[in-house]
């Protein structure tokens, strides 16, 4: 089905670069980046996908029923996106707040062309149909010059959905349900945004990936909606028969300065508030595993263990499991869908709760970003630390959130989401 030839670059940060200039002439396109972050857990360290073949945009109704027939039917590499929203699809639950972005609720495309980066290696994989495209492909993409843009573009104004007294009120409601019994712990996200605006897209990515360097990056263009993610949380990979989530709960800046570097590191390993945030997210996925899961596979492999990142230092759990070689792909997302990273516990009750305080619908934030292979596998990360931006509609838009637990301050809470917004604001207002 596919023709698969290998290239060596012979500088490849410079390939994957003028590969993304390259790639923007088409309406399709997704790139995941590693960023050479070192992890146990790694297929790749870069893909490129380009250029629908078949593809799938829906709302939530049936969605996951929709995805797994699709994926089915094409037997293939299929790369996209699921929206938060599919939760509707998954429990009866709705989404009424505003949506800017007006992304659908499930995009994926089977793409012509696949550029596979491992090991200063690349495995460029063709549809048949279009493999004689290869060798005049590879020599437009080493002439691919990047365009300077407008510098006037960046003069962007960015506007909160909730301003701080209105987000203390909101989270002193959450405690209220937390000390009631309600719920242990909720994601609570707010959106800052900017109107009649136009950025470049690619610019815009590069410039936050550079700041970031995470390890679950992404460049998503899907016609006029763009998604340009420096994400460090993956959601979920199938490796065969072995499932991997690793949700993020705890986080703390970086400092310049190495003692104080430590001292801020030192710190999130002994805050119990952290931990024990993160040690309830760890129960919840453990459950949600759990149901595709072989009986006692489900098993703790790293607990609120840190990471570091350019931008934050995080605290991160693994949790693994192992399914039946005939469990479908779509049903092991479906039963752990949205991530309990970005819900709460209970999931159900906390994402009724929090739809009800949030100002905005939140569509793509805190969904996944990833892809199946041929051979059943998947990789898809968590969408956060993410600009979003609708060309058509010329709004650009970026959330931020924090797990609010009875130990929350409202302060504390609302100085964490300023510290995860801050690469997104520099990019933009820069």
């Amino acid at each position: 089905m596919r023709t698969k030839q290998i290239y060596n670059p012979e500088n490849t940060a410079d390939f994957k670069n003028q590969l993304l200039i390259w790639s923007q002439q088409f309406d399709e396109v997704i790139w995941l980046d590693s960023n050479q972050y070192e992890q146990q857990y790694s297929s790749y360290d870069a893909i490129l996908a380009v250029e629908a073949f078949t593809s799938i945009q829906t709302d939530y109704h049936d969605g996951f029923e929709k995805l797994k027939e699709y994926q089915t039917l094409a037997n293939d590499w299929v790369f996209g996106y699921l929206t938060y929203d599919l939760k509707n699809d998954v429990e009866a639950l709705k989404s009424q707040n505003t949506d800017g972005l007006e992304f659908p609720d499930l995009s994926f495309f089977q793409p012509k062309k696949i550029f596979l980066f491992k090991d200063n290696q690349v495995e460029i994989q063709y549809l048949k149909f279009v493999d004689d495209e290869i060798q005049p492909d590879l020599e437009d993409i080493l002439k691919a010059k990047e365009v300077v843009t407008n510098p006037e573009e960046n003069n962007i104004k960015i506007k909160l959905k909730i301003h701080k007294d209105e987000y203390f009120e909101k989270v002193n409601t959450l405690l209220n349900h937390i000390h009631s019994g309600d719920i242990y712990e909720a994601n609570f996200c707010q959106e800052f945004y900017a109107e009649n605006t136009q950025i470049s897209p690619l610019e815009t990515y590069n410039k936050l990936n550079a700041i970031s360097k995470p390890p679950f990056a992404a460049f998503v263009k899907l016609y006029d909606k763009f998604a340009l993610s420096a994400s460090p949380e993956r959601y979920i990979k199938k490796e065969s028969q072995h499932i991997i989530s690793q949700p993020i709960k705890g986080t703390a800046k970086r400092s310049l300065d190495k003692t104080e570097d430590n001292e801020l590191k030192n710190n999130l390993i002994a805050d119990e508030k952290e931990r024990s945030e993160n040690i309830m997210i760890v129960d919840l996925v453990r459950n949600d595993l759990s149901k595709t899961a072989t009986k006692g596979s489900v098993k703790v492999e790293e607990l609120c263990k840190i990471y570091t990142f350019d931008q934050v230092h995080q605290m991160i759990s693994t949790v693994t499991s192992e399914v039946k070689p005939e469990t479908h792909p779509v049903d092991i997302l479906k039963s752990t869908f949205p991530m309990g990273s970005m819900t709460g516990a209970p999931k159900i009750s906390a994402m009724k709760i929090i739809e009800k305080l949030e100002a905005t619908k939140r569509g793509l934030y805190s969904g996944a970003i990833g892809y199946f292979t041929p051979e059943n596998d998947f990789d898809f990360n968590v969408v956060i630390r993410t600009i979003l931006y609708n060309a058509t509609q010329k709004y650009v838009s970026y959330s931020v959130g924090g797990a609010i637990t009875a130990k929350s301050d409202p302060l504390k809470e609302y100085e964490e989401c300023l510290v995860k917004a801050k690469a997104m604001r520099t990019v933009l207002e820069n």
